[in-house]
């Protein structure tokens, strides 16, 4: 037994491994009190595809349509700060306002396992940290821009900025005017997590670098002058991010000033390029970008960086009873650590005499045949 977990184990580990807007000035109150790592925390992650992580290795069960991995940030934060409990319900396409409805997930209609439930219902009075990271699908914002950019640049390349001309109408640039408006979209959403969670600590995240400052790249195919022009407006999105989080008293996350050098076009980016990639969709984090977040969330909440010995992996270790049910180790490491820590001794307590049986030899020989081809990375996988 101890030698399938450990084998489970070390599979795992393998990789486990313009200028800028002006601020609204803050509202007057007192802020929140440093996060304690290892408190009585009740942490719930919302939020979009850039919160869920698309492609980032390993994948959460269900809604699968959400394309949640259990290396986003969310996941990683979580074991950072050792909370009591744990719900992730990112999912990938979310807008605003699938903090409020149901949300079909981005596999077939029709298909099961493609719906997601309002995100705010994952919030109670109980919850004690809300990660909130959301906007940039509101409106078509970058999804319309990602598509749009590529496709002009590749049809007239003499061009200069083909994709701020396509989206400036009668002299007004509207995705500029698009980003400045989701301010008000988040706006609303924090006011329902205060009305929901109201002790609760709120943290926006931003988002980060996906542009660099200068220059270009072939992982970025866009025309020269659209470079520029869609790092202002993902500096507006962020700024409305910031300036929501302040009206409301909540802590906003500066991604964006924490990912400098780390852009697609970096040569360790924590931000893929337009070629979808078995580590991570197109335009969206890697691993490496996921774990930079949590990072620095954790860093900022807590006055002080993540330690070596708050790793997920060690984490999960420090939790093993001496006798494991590998069906639940499996289903505690597919979920990010989001199954409550009681789970495996839970388990372990249900089996006769107190000992853990051993998962099926057909379902652990799929789980690792799974994992093995994850253990090498492709040769341009970003380093961290």
């Amino acid at each position: 037994m101890r030698t399938r977990v450990a084998a489970v184990l070390t599979v795992l580990t393998l990789f486990a491994g313009s200028a800028a807007a002006t601020a609204a000035p803050p509202v007057d109150q007192v802020p929140p009190p440093p996060v304690v790592p290892g408190g009585e925390l009740d942490y719930v992650a919302l939020g979009d595809s850039y919160t869920a992580g698309p492609l980032v290795p390993i994948p959460t069960p269900g809604p699968l349509g959400c394309v949640r991995s259990s290396s986003n940030y969310p996941a990683f934060l979580a074991a950072y700060l050792q909370v009591r409990t744990f719900t992730d319900v990112s999912c990938s396409a979310a807008r605003t306002e699938h903090l409020f409805v149901s949300q079909p997930g981005i596999l077939p209609q029709g298909l099961p396992e493609n719906q997601n439930a309002p995100q705010l219902l994952a919030v109670t009075e109980d919850t004690d940290l809300v990660t909130l990271g959301i906007g940039g699908n509101d409106f078509g914002l970058f999804g319309e821009l990602i598509e749009t950019c590529a496709d002009l640049a590749a049809e007239d390349p003499q061009a200069d900025a083909p994709c701020r001309d396509h989206f400036t109408t009668d002299g007004v640039d509207t995705k500029l005017r698009d980003a400045a408006a989701i301010q008000a979209n988040v706006e609303e959403a924090l006011v329902a997590i205060g009305e929901r969670a109201p002790e609760a600590t709120v943290v926006v995240v931003g988002y980060l670098h996906i542009l660099p400052e200068e220059g270009t790249c072939a992982a970025v195919p866009f025309a020269p002058g659209d470079y520029a022009w869609g790092t202002e407006v993902q500096k507006a999105l962020n700024t409305s991010l910031q300036r929501a989080a302040q009206a409301h008293g909540a802590v906003y996350v500066d991604m964006y000033a924490a990912s400098v050098g780390r852009d697609a076009c970096a040569a360790q980016p924590w931000v893929n390029g337009a070629k979808i990639r078995p580590d991570a969709f197109s335009y969206h984090p890697f691993r490496s970008g996921m774990k930079g977040i949590a990072d620095t969330v954790f860093a900022q909440l807590t006055g002080q960086p993540p330690g070596f010995f708050a790793l997920p992996l060690l984490q999960l270790v420090k939790r093993l009873p001496d006798l494991v049910d590998v069906d639940a180790l499996l289903t505690y490491v597919a979920s990010g650590g989001s199954v409550p820590p009681q789970v495996l001794e839970d388990a372990q307590a249900q089996q006769p005499g107190g000992e853990a049986a051993a998962a099926p030899p057909s379902v652990l020989a799929d789980v690792m045949s799974v994992l093995a081809g994850l253990e090498t990375a492709p040769p341009t996988a970003p380093a961290g």
